[in-house]
């Protein structure tokens, strides 16, 4: 997002609200700035939307694991060895 300035351009105003990934954001002074010595013009930085745990199991993972103590299987195994 451009932060503009008493002196921005109107090509500096048309990008005011628009997000930029950082290796996608425009150089400053943008190319069509009628005053590039002078230009003001500088982008605001968003901090990174996925900056924290972005699973479920991430953010449940300082908990302790509950194991099941029970066998839950009803029936033996497809194979003729299978005892359980």
């Amino acid at each position: 997002m451009v932060v503009l300035h008493d002196t921005s351009c109107a090509a500096a105003a048309l990008c005011r609200n628009t997000r930029f990934l950082s290796k996608e954001a425009p150089r400053l002074p943008l190319p069509t700035c009628p005053h590039p010595n002078q230009c003001r013009c500088t982008f605001r930085h968003f901090e990174d939307r996925r900056a924290g745990p972005r699973r479920t199991e991430d953010v449940n993972r300082s908990l302790p694991s509950e194991k099941p103590t029970t066998n839950r299987r009803k029936s033996r195994g497809r194979r003729g060895g299978d005892s359980r």
